[in-house]
């Protein structure tokens, strides 16, 4: 009898120990499109809600280092231009741009072998679940398949702002996602709905809440098969739009556009905001004072409470109602 208690309560106390150590997340900021200037940011953000929570801690897989810098678009010729000058621009340009697609290449290949090791599944799997922050393009994945697999299986997926124009081509991507981007207009203030305020990952957004960013305009997107956080029921930039680019939007059908969702995927959990291009969505403390800073320190500490809980959330530490298509 003695013995049976000592096994239970050693069985109980191991339990225990389990639940109180942190999760284990891995963040992916590697980049191979548009490389947000506040990506690092978003780093120190993420490391420091890990340590001052404790419910979780952080690994990263960052961006390497030598990328080659792109020479941009061929040059136009201006008034100021004689023939020979823009002769000499245009050769420069064709020097510089075959320079960099031959450094491109190289480059190329340097990501998809430090990927390879760094996103091999056997060197991920143990991890309880992934934060995209501001990833773009194709991140050259050894197993990208296998690495959606992880998620259905039940790891957590978390994805801020570009994560969503990431992966465009890879379908299982985005069906696990839940969308992605199709573009933007100029940064405009918002006050986004929201759609469940007693919502683990929304209840810290207060009444009237406005924040100033780059607004996504998101495709591949079903309302019936998420749970709507944020959203707006019109154009983040309608007053700014011409009539022909509100005559195209009209064209669309569009009358929804999302700005954050969760949803169950098998038994693993997702979570999306596509806020956080600006340094001071992330950061209370990023520029404070000066003319750069468009968004006030308490806005920052909301998106970062709603950024803490959608990993909790996620990582099956919180608990919420999340049925799909609570989006009218």
């Amino acid at each position: 009898m003695i013995q049976r208690l000592t096994l239970l309560f050693s069985s109980l106390l191991a339990l225990a120990t389990a639940s109180a150590e942190p999760k284990k997340l891995l963040v992916v900021t590697v980049t191979t499109g548009f490389r947000h200037s506040s990506i690092e940011t978003a780093e120190k953000v993420l490391a420091e809600l890990g340590e001052k929570s404790g419910a979780f801690t952080v690994d990263f897989v960052h961006h390497p280092e030598g990328q080659p810098k792109n020479p941009g678009k061929p040059p136009v010729r201006t008034d100021k231009d004689t023939d020979e000058t823009f002769k000499a621009k245009t050769e420069a340009y064709s020097i510089a741009n075959a320079r960099f697609n031959e450094e491109n290449k190289v480059w190329g290949d340097k990501i998809k072998a430090y990927m390879a090791d760094k996103m091999a599944i056997d060197k991920i799997k143990h991890y309880d679940g992934f934060v995209f922050a501001n990833t773009t393009g194709d991140l050259q994945f050894p197993d990208r398949d296998g690495f959606i697999k992880l998620i259905e299986n039940g790891k957590a997926f978390i994805a801020m702002h570009s994560g969503s124009d990431t992966y465009h081509p890879f379908r299982g991507y985005i069906d696990m996602l839940g969308g992605e981007f199709e573009t933007h207009k100029s940064q405009v203030e918002i006050q986004p709905v929201v759609h469940n305020p007693a919502h683990v990952i929304t209840k810290a957004v207060p009444q009237g809440w406005k924040v100033f960013d780059e607004i996504y305009i998101i495709k591949s997107f079903d309302k019936t098969k998420v749970h709507g956080l944020l959203g707006l029921n019109a154009h983040p930039n309608l007053a700014q739009l011409s009539d022909d680019d509100k005559k195209k939007e009209a064209a669309t059908g569009r009358s929804y556009y999302p700005v954050s969702w969760c949803k169950e995927f098998g038994a693993g959990r997702v979570y999306y905001n596509s806020l956080g291009h600006r340094e001071d969505v992330w950061d209370p403390t990023w520029k404070e004072g000066t003319k750069d800073r468009k968004n006030s320190p308490e806005i920052a500490h909301t998106y970062q409470e709603m950024i803490l809980a959608g990993i909790k959330w996620a990582l099956k530490l919180e608990e919420a109602a999340s049925t799909p298509g609570n989006i009218p």
